[in-house]
This record gives structure tokens, sequence and C-alpha cells, in this order.
């Protein structure tokens, strides 16, 4: 039995996020081939406009690795970051940053603000998009068109 990628647990975390009405977002971060985070949005649940999954899961993986930085830390999110949480990965010193669908509207790598871009961002993590870009961005399409109902 294959076990799954690292984006294919992103995109679980991202379903287990829709299942709780939350945007689906999953973000996995892999540390020396192990999973140390996997957490999904909880905006709505925790009433807080921060509560990222890419942020919640900086902040589980620095607890597990006793360290405010993740060197050598591997992140996987099924949507390319906002501005926020692209500093946030900036500042954790994550190694690379895998992402699966593009955000044209709210992205902050490839789009908008190009945090890793800017003279003022002190860490450039490896970035790699379009990972299972197709199923990435078919559940929020999904999710979104739910709610337009």
């Amino acid at each position: 039995m294959e076990l799954p990628s690292p984006m294919q647990l992103s995109l679980q975390q991202a379903k287990l996020a829709d299942e709780r009405n939350e945007v689906p977002v999953g973000a996995i971060i892999v540390y020396e081939n192990s999973v140390i985070a996997a957490c999904g949005n909880r905006t709505t649940e925790m009433y807080d406009p921060t509560a990222h999954a890419e942020l919640l899961a900086i902040r589980l993986a620095c607890k597990m690795l006793g360290n405010e930085r993740l060197d050598g830390c591997d992140m996987y999110v099924t949507l390319e970051p906002c501005a926020m949480c692209a500093q946030a990965i900036s500042f954790a010193r994550i190694r690379r940053l895998y992402f699966g669908a593009y955000d044209p509207k709210g992205g902050g790598v490839e789009s908008g603000a190009r945090i890793f871009q800017q003279p003022t961002c002190h860490h450039r993590p490896e970035v790699i998009g379009g990972l299972m870009e197709t199923e990435c961005a078919q559940i929020l399409k999904d999710f979104f068109t739910a709610r337009r109902r």
C-alpha cells in the first residue's frame, strides 16, 4: 500500500476544514521525512482571522521542535499562502514551500504582495507551486459555489 504524499495529506486537511464549514485549506509541515504538523483552516471555529492552516501548522511545528525556527522543514499547502502567511513562513525560516492552487486575488507569494520578492524579506524559501493544482482548486470552487446557492 502506497502512503499518501504530503500534498495528499494537505488535501485531506482541507477536506476536514470543509466539513467544519471552514474555507478548505490544509497545510502540512515535514521535518526529516516525518509529518510534524497537519492543520486546516479554523478561522470561524476559533473566531480568529489569523487561524489560517499555515499559521496553525507553523505554531504546532515550532512546539514539536521546541524552536521558533523551522530550519530544514518543508510546508505543503493546498492554496498559495496570503501575504500574512507568507511573512510567517519567512519568519519561521521554512526551507521549501509547496502549494497547490494559485490565488490571483489573495495570494502573497506568486500573486499580490509577492512577499518573498520584497527587499525587506529576510528569508526566502524555495517555492514550488501548482502541485495537485486541479484537485486543490476544485475543493475551493465547490466550497464557494455551495455558499452562493
